[in-house]
């Protein structure tokens, strides 16, 4: 229509689309559009009124009707603007998108009516959706479950409808006449892809990617140099070989690598050719910072989760491992093997996103053509799972949860659950990790990786809050290691310790301990460990009253992480060593905890060792190395395991009972104990010369020969999961500190604890020292020695 205020003697249209004569009128010219970029007819008039038309109103736009495209949602990569001297067709798209059993299934009515009246075709050119060569979104797995990574149009999946007779709609939601129970009933369109995810999806509430940048500077200024124990990292696109039985894999290049281009962290972390130091290097590393992250912002008292800001840090410098989407086993990481938090699942390449439970992936199999297929699901408790077997896991598809008070909805075969649905008709293999709570933190969860599973059946079932919910039944591959067999084992025992068979003595420390110590062996026969006192406490050759003091703090009720007053802050280098759980942070030369010369309460968070061992250990026979420890619990990274009791020997004494293999003395650790600290320059510290990443020998020498605890049964291995931690706290002598253990790395429960006990320097024949003995830990990087 004309504009309101334009005179009657505008020019007037006919059915044709052309102009009717009245006045003079110009030749058609061609005039730019400036929104479209397009060459549009333009129509001038010498106009004999006395009417002075403002300058909008000078040129109109004029276009046959038939060149009209409707105002529909035009799928991605369509054109639907007109070119010059063509006549496009009419483009339908539909709002329940282009695929069949949404209203714009070509066997809908109105869909019929539509194309008769207008002669529409698919935007496609007319092919059928099964035959098309692919979508918009060129494929790549969604970032979290029910929802697209983008933020834009997702793509959607969909039952075949003509395949059983209309009964299922585009969501996958059971029509009129439809059985509730039945199996899915899928013919896979396999040119369609989801859209591709970042490689990190992080919460929608976490803005901390926009705090690190690749160009990343240090509280001096100064550009971040590659720190020197991370010399050796190369990059790679992920570890070991990438060995999928003849599957070419498609990879996904993501925003990540580029994040990182131009920056001195641009590699994957391999310190060597094992991949499992390799991801257990990565993790260390995450772990170190996050705790440092979790000591600042309690300080500063933000509420930000500092596993969200780690990850953002060492995915910007791909500080990570295995990189690579694969199916099949991760080269590095064993069955067992535990975690605390989703992001470590994602660096270490185990499972990409970190909110939702299906990573899937698109693989070329073959002359079969491609398909997305699912590779790794963690079972977390989120969905009504069917997981209390330990080698059957029935898992509920995504989406159809409420979220924000939105309505509950049945769930779509989409994104993961077409890729699950894809892996039964593939019969590819799927990682899967179990989730659990975690014993040792209220609300915590704790992820164990179970091994390779197998989709064996695949139905649809209305759960409790009404919605039609997919199912999908998974069988473990047999000839695995035990993997939730033993998590579930232990924990039974850990309820009700006479569950525990093959035990000599419930209790060998006899009520001293806050748990009891059970000896068991399930090897020989032999009876236990040889006669000795058992004992909670260092014996000194002199009573503590006549040893140095230690200065205490003034601290009311409990030392605070933001108060600069605290002395035993101040002693710690200016922060409480310790996190809220207890998790120590940093390792140092020497470490100083609250004692009864403070004034605090025995609540104080600067009080952890002193409180004794808060796991349940077990001492058990092993097959070559004599007896050892191990614990029924989770350990976590940082947490105290127990301390070295029995008698501080005098230097002058300490040939006299001949040889002795329970004495403990400050060897030189390995490089992995020295390298346990987080580093500076990833959280925007200047670098100082810190000592506590170098060794510091003590005069102390303890002996458990005769009396001590637990930790005299702590075996030597060259790939420790402990290391040593001088304590003091209730005096001041500085060479004669308590000696503590905390963890190293994550410790699956029923897996033996292990220190190094010192390098003896073997000489280029291999030939240790005279007082070395032969190592039997079996570890990959074993020096075959140990003093």
């Amino acid at each position: 229509l004309p504009p309101p205020n334009f005179p009657s003697s505008c020019p007037k249209l006919n059915r044709a689309g052309a102009v009717r004569p009245h006045g003079s009128l110009r030749p058609l010219e061609s005039a730019p559009d400036s929104r479209q970029g397009i060459q549009l007819p333009r129509v001038v008039m010498d106009r004999t009124s006395n009417f002075m038309p403002t300058p909008d109103q000078d040129v109109l736009d004029i276009q046959p009707l038939r060149t009209l495209a409707p105002m529909f949602p035009a799928p991605l990569g369509v054109n639907t603007f007109n070119v010059p001297n063509t006549t496009p067709p009419l483009i339908f798209v539909t709002s329940a998108g282009q695929f069949p059993g949404g209203f714009g299934a070509p066997g809908h009515p109105a869909f019929r009516s539509f194309a008769a009246a207008f002669g529409a075709q698919d935007a496609y050119g007319g092919q059928p959706a099964s035959s098309r060569g692919q979508d918009a979104g060129r494929g790549q797995p969604a970032s979290s479950r029910g929802q697209d990574a983008g933020g834009g149009q997702a793509t959607t999946f969909a039952d075949k409808y003509a395949a059983n007779g209309g009964q299922t709609a585009a969501n996958g939601a059971t029509n009129l006449g439809a059985s509730a129970d039945s199996p899915i009933d899928v013919i896979p369109i396999s040119a369609y892809r989801p859209t591709p995810p970042p490689v990190i999806p992080l919460d929608d509430d976490d803005d901390d990617n926009e705090h690190f940048t690749s160009n990343q500077t240090s509280a001096s200024g100064r550009k971040i140099k590659r720190p020197s124990h991370l010399s050796g990292y190369k990059m790679s696109g992920g570890l070991g070989s990438d060995d999928n039985n003849g599957v070419k894999t498609k990879r996904n290049k993501t925003s990540h690598r580029k994040a990182g281009a131009g920056n001195e962290f641009t590699s994957v972390p391999l310190s060597s050719s094992n991949p499992r130091e390799a991801v257990e290097e990565v993790l260390m590393n995450f772990e170190a910072l996050r705790r440092r992250h979790l000591q600042l912002d309690v300080a500063q008292e933000s509420t930000k989760r500092p596993d969200l800001k780690v990850g953002a840090v060492m995915l910007a410098h791909n500080l990570r491992a295995n990189i690579a989407r694969r199916i099949g086993v991760v080269p590095g990481i064993e069955i067992g093997d535990i975690f605390y938090f989703r992001m470590e699942l994602c660096i270490i390449g185990l499972h990409a996103p970190t909110m939702a439970g299906i990573d899937y992936m698109t693989h070329t199999f073959g002359d079969k053509g491609d398909d997305s297929v699912a590779i790794c699901i963690v079972a977390a408790g989120v969905y009504e799972n069917e997981d209390d077997a330990t080698d059957t896991l029935v898992y509920s598809g995504s989406g159809g949860s409420s979220k924000n008070n939105e309505e509950m909805h049945d769930q779509k075969l989409e994104r993961g659950n077409l890729a699950l649905q894809m892996s039964l008709s593939r019969k590819n293999v799927i990682r899967v990790v179990r989730g659990f709570k975690d014993p040792g933190c209220l609300g915590g969860k704790v992820y164990m990786y179970d091994g390779l599973y197998k989709i064996h059946e695949s139905w649809k079932e209305r759960t409790k809050t009404g919605i039609q919910c997919f199912k999908y039944k998974l069988l473990r591959e047999p000839g695995q290691p035990e993997g939730m067999s033993i998590w579930k084992m232990s924990r039974k025992w850990v309820e009700n310790p006479a569950t525990r068979g093959r035990v000599l003595h419930p209790d060998l420390s006899s009520g001293t301990e806050n748990l009891p110590v059970c000896l068991v062996n399930d090897i020989d026969s032999e009876k236990g460990p040889g006669l000795f006192t058992y004992i909670t406490q260092v014996k000194y050759p002199k009573p503590l009253s006549s040893m140095k003091p230690l200065q205490g703090c003034s601290c009311l009720n409990a030392c605070l992480p933001s108060d600069t007053d605290c002395g035993c802050a101040e002693f710690n280098g200016g922060n409480l060593p310790y996190s809220s759980t207890g998790l120590l942070v940093c390792r140092k030369n020497r470490l100083y905890e609250c004692g009864e010369s403070c004034q605090c309460s025995v609540n104080c968070r600067n009080r952890v060792t002193q409180k004794g061992i808060r796991v349940h250990f077990e001492i058990f026979r092993t097959g070559n190395r004599g007896w050892g420890l191990r614990s029924w619990d989770p350990i976590r990274a940082g947490s105290f395991i127990c301390e070295y009791v029995g008698e501080v020997i005098d230097e002058s004494k300490l040939n006299l009972n001949g040889e002795d293999d329970y004495l403990f003395q400050t060897v030189s650790p390995c490089e992995k104990t020295l390298k346990w600290n987080y580093v500076p320059e990833l959280m925007g510290e200047q670098i100082t010369n810190n000592s506590d990443d170098t060794f510091e020998p003590l005069p102390i020498k303890i002996s458990a020969k005769k009396m001590g605890n637990v930790s005299r049964f702590m075996n030597h291995s060259c790939s420790p999961n402990a290391f040593w931690q001088p304590v003091q706290f209730d005096h001041g002598d500085d060479g004669h500190p308590h000696i503590m253990f905390f963890a190293l790395k994550h410790i699956p429960p029923m897996t033996e604890l292990t220190y190094d006990y010192g390098d003896i320097g073997a000489d280029s024949s291999g030939i240790g020292s005279p007082g070395a003995k032969r190592c039997l830990c079996g570890s990959s990087n074993c020096r075959g020695y140990f003093c």
